[in-house]
């Protein structure tokens, strides 16, 4: 296969930018929001011809649109008549915020799977997911990721939004409680079920391996999202809970762009995390937080901004509500990458 050169890749990204824009700006195929932002802005068909004049002719997209907005606006012409899923962001109470789509979890998530090693996620075999499921994007496409490599897949509840409400209430006994309650389910899974791989977050595998062997219990690899994960913190996981044994995948993905998936972790990385986008269908940026339309310099830490190009979804500049440090390319990938993710002004709070 022909290497993937930086320059190669901008190219990639610049065609695929004139095909997107040409999609949802045009009225046989695009959907009812964009064609009325053009009309009130500018047409992006004249405009935009590459990624770079995508930065500079548009702001950032406000996502308060995917909460105030009937679902329908979001409808490529193309797609009209089409049943579609719902997902939700991961959000705390109240009217949550809204993607709707019909393959892009399926795409993104086929395209994952070539990244992972089946000697930590044996196919045809089993995996369990504990985590966030419900109205969010994550259930379907890990079982997808799963039926992709010809397993099935068990699931344990989790309600992001019932633990962020009992913790800023202070009720951490309550929070402590249902964590007790979801890690129970998983270890009494493994204990009656053969299962090779899992997906949870950072806190419950740790929770998790409190109370059973992960190793004897069958697991090889653990897809890991969600949460920061500081590379003090990745070392304790990688030695201490799951003991070298197990495959460790950390992932950076949320309903509004997919998955970017890190590279394998090397001496010199120090446990450092770096995760890259599945470019061209979405690109990851890191900004200077007060002049957004400057990425940072490699190694410094800046704010995450996220563009969503797939003919489903078209998101321009958004600013997530992240930190990362921006990082250099690394094969297989042939354009930046983003380290470290924590909080937005997470060194402001402390």
């Amino acid at each position: 296969m022909e290497k993937l050169t930086p320059e190669k890749a901008q190219a990639q990204l610049d065609a695929h930018v004139r095909e997107i824009i040409a999609w949802h700006f045009s009225p046989e195929s695009g959907c009812p929001y964009w064609l009325d932002w053009a009309k009130k802005n500018f047409d992006p068909r004249k405009e935009v011809n590459s990624f770079a004049d995508l930065i500079a002719k548009f702001t950032h997209f406000q996502d308060e649109s995917l909460r105030d907005m009937q679902p329908e606006v979001w409808v490529p012409a193309k797609f009209k008549g089409q049943p579609f899923n719902i997902f939700e962001t991961g959000g705390t109470t109240g009217m949550p915020k809204q993607r709707i789509g019909w393959n892009d979890y399926k795409v993104d998530y086929s395209e994952f799977s070539e990244k992972i090693s089946d000697a930590h996620f044996p196919r045809n075999h089993y995996w369990l997911m504990m985590g966030p499921t419900g109205p969010r994007r994550l259930r379907l496409a890990i079982e997808h990721l799963a039926n992709v490599r010809g397993s099935s897949c068990y699931f344990i509840d989790l309600d992001p939004r019932f633990v962020k409400k009992v913790i800023s209430n202070k009720q951490f006994e309550v929070a402590r409680a249902y964590m007790d309650h979801v890690v129970d389910q998983a270890v009494t899974i493994l204990k009656h079920r053969k299962v090779s791989g899992l997906f949870t977050t950072p806190k419950l595998l740790e929770a998790l391996a409190e109370k059973i062997d992960l190793y004897e219990a069958g697991i090889r690899g653990v897809f890991c999202g969600g949460t920061t994960m500081a590379p003090q913190y990745v070392r304790f996981i990688v030695e201490e809970v799951l003991e070298g044994r197990i495959g460790f995948y950390p992932t950076y993905g949320n309903t509004l762009m997919g998955l970017a998936a890190s590279v394998p972790l090397k001496p010199e990385d120090k446990f450092s995390i770096t995760y890259y986008a599945p470019q061209p269908r979405a690109v990851l940026r890191v900004v200077n937080p007060t002049k957004t339309d400057e990425t940072v310099a490699y190694d410094a830490w800046g704010r995450v901004e996220l563009t969503t190009l797939t003919k489903e979804f078209f998101m321009p500049r958004f600013l997530e509500r992240d930190d990362a440090i921006r990082r250099e390319p690394r094969p297989p990938y042939a354009w930046d990458g983003v380290a470290e993710v924590r909080p937005f002004g997470a060194m402001e709070k402390n």
